[in-house]
């Protein structure tokens, strides 16, 4: 159950899909919502019975001070525009008491209360308790009392996938090409899981590079889910504010707040160009005028000249069918009509496989691209230069029919 106060301050498509997610509740949703119940008038701790079926750990903020040394800024490990993640240690929970060690922790800490930062803490924690994947940050934990909303996960050794593509770690540790593809789709499975496994399915509507987390063995886990949408059976989109981060979001969404699974592919599109090419989804260029890395790409692509598109880090040790398929992938989700973007369980048998149909559409793809030879210049302004990205789109839109 939701705190009813927060609808006032609510655009009215969120209202319904808040609303929507009461009434429409499962028996086994209803056992864990417990966890979230109202908060009081009076702001108190959130009191709740643990089920055994989520076997969370409910914190209090005394115990989450002390492992955070009081939230001291050398443990800050991000930040954001919801608030920040601390490093800690914690002797709590069944894994440490079975293993008799402290464990690491990384504990989000939402700013200043608000009725957006309430929604989001509620929504995150909810879409949590629905998932279940090795390829997804899971819940370990919350605190909500007071003015606090906390919430604890498994402390990921290896950072966030930005901090090896264009942050500190990218000179330290260079992501080799195995490393990056099975990034790309640990990032697929964990998307396809909650589009087409989970009910209702989620929308994450925030996939970027910044928010697929890596373990110790740089397995990807997909994280932040503040901004996810749950869509219920037979539903196949919904309009609302537009949430997410600039250079990943989808034409339809960015516009017009058509949220659909679509857009998570396009996204998805965005960050397999961006682990590919180690470029930034969006740059500004010396002229001034801004290009997102579809139109830096698209020129290469179209002169065959995948090996352009590849990480220079690399020094050419990369696998170059395999770079020919994952572009041509992330082509395919970044197509500019939604209707003609695959479905993320298509993406993932694609980037795993390396099958048949996508070989054969990557050499007719080629052939199609080379007659559409354009100007060597590859600082074209936005508007032109999407007409001639469109048109070649619609052919390779036909070709996929056939």
């Amino acid at each position: 159950m939701l705190h009813y106060d927060m609808f006032n301050q609510m655009d009215a498509p969120d209202v319904l899909i808040a609303v929507d997610r009461v009434n429409h509740l499962d028996v086994e949703t209803m056992n864990w919502r417990c966890l979230l119940c109202c908060i009081s008038q009076e702001k108190e701790e959130i009191r709740v019975k643990k089920s055994r079926d989520y076997p969370w750990e409910i914190y209090s903020i005394k115990e989450l001070l002390h492992a955070t040394n009081n939230f001291h800024n050398d443990n800050k490990i991000g930040e954001g525009g919801f608030g920040s993640v601390y490093r800690g240690h914690t002797s709590k929970g069944v894994e440490a008491i079975i293993s008799n060690m402290v464990l690491q922790i990384a504990v989000k800490r939402l700013k200043a209360m608000s009725a957006k930062a309430e929604m989001e803490f509620a929504v995150e924690v909810e879409i949590l308790g629905r998932v279940r994947h090795k390829n997804l940050l899971g819940l370990r934990g919350f605190y909500a009392g007071d003015d606090e909303r906390l919430i604890v996960y498994d402390f990921m050794h290896n950072h966030s996938l930005i901090t090896h593509l264009h942050g500190q770690l990218a000179a330290d540790c260079l992501l080799d090409w195995p490393r990056r593809m099975s990034i790309a789709i640990g990032s697929a499975e964990g998307l396809a899981y909650l589009h087409h496994e989970v009910h209702p399915h989620i929308i994450h509507r925030d996939i970027k590079a910044s928010n697929v987390l890596l373990d110790t063995n740089f397995e990807a886990k997909v994280a932040d889910f503040g901004f996810a949408k749950l869509i219920p059976d037979g539903v196949t989109h919904l309009t609302t504010r537009v949430k997410g981060t600039l250079g990943y979001l989808a034409p339809e969404y960015a516009m017009w707040g058509k949220v659909s699974e679509s857009c998570d592919v396009y996204s998805f599109g965005i960050l397999l160009l961006e682990i590919i090419s180690a470029r930034k989804p969006l740059e500004k260029l010396p002229s001034g005028v801004k290009r997102d890395i579809v139109q830096w790409v698209t020129p290469y692509v179209q002169k065959g000249a995948f090996d352009r598109i590849a990480d220079p880090r690399l020094k050419g040790k990369f696998d170059r069918a395999q770079l020919k398929s994952a572009v041509t992938i992330a082509m395919k989700c970044t197509d500019s009509n939604p209707e003609n973007r695959p479905s993320m369980l298509e993406v993932v048998e694609w980037l795993k496989g390396g099958v048949v149909r996508t070989r054969k559409e990557v050499t007719n793809i080629e052939y199609m691209l080379e007659e559409e030879e354009g100007d060597d210049d590859t600082d074209t302004h936005f508007e032109g230069f999407r007409m001639a990205q469109s048109d070649i789109r619609r052919k390779w839109a036909r070709s996929k029919r056939i």
